[in-house]
């Protein structure tokens, strides 16, 4: 029957142009992951390197603060969000990072090179 083949072939016209409109988002989503993860990746290590040296000033502006920040690290003050995102019909996950409660280390080096343990963890946070 011609009838039967047309409708076949407009079913499978319509089935395989949808899958492609799926598969050009999810494309187009993975390059902006992609590129969003070396954007970040290229960014690291001059920040790391910050991170280090301010790390290396506050040690040697408060002296040894290891055993104050492990006192002090009782509950987890930055943590992760997951959100599912749909992306042509497909679930995605997206992680987000949020603080929550106080600052446990505010009183930090406060005899000595409190600027500089605050100025530290500042640097470390945008890390």
């Amino acid at each position: 029957d011609p009838n039967c083949h047309e409708s076949q072939l407009k079913g499978a016209e319509k089935g395989h142009s949808l899958l492609k409109k799926k598969s050009d988002a999810l494309t187009m989503k993975f390059r902006a992951t992609l590129k969003k993860i070396i954007e970040n990746k290229t960014v690291m290590g001059d920040v790391m390197k910050a991170v280090y040296f301010s790390l290396a000033e506050a040690a040697y502006a408060a002296g040894d603060i290891s055993q104050t920040v492990i006192q002090n690290a009782d509950k987890a003050q930055n943590k992760i969000k997951f959100t599912k995102d749909n992306v042509a019909g497909v679930q995605l996950t997206n992680f987000s990072m949020f603080t929550e409660g106080s600052d446990n280390y505010q009183l930090t080096g406060l005899g000595k090179g409190g600027q500089t343990v605050t100025r530290c963890k500042e640097t470390a946070q945008k890390a």
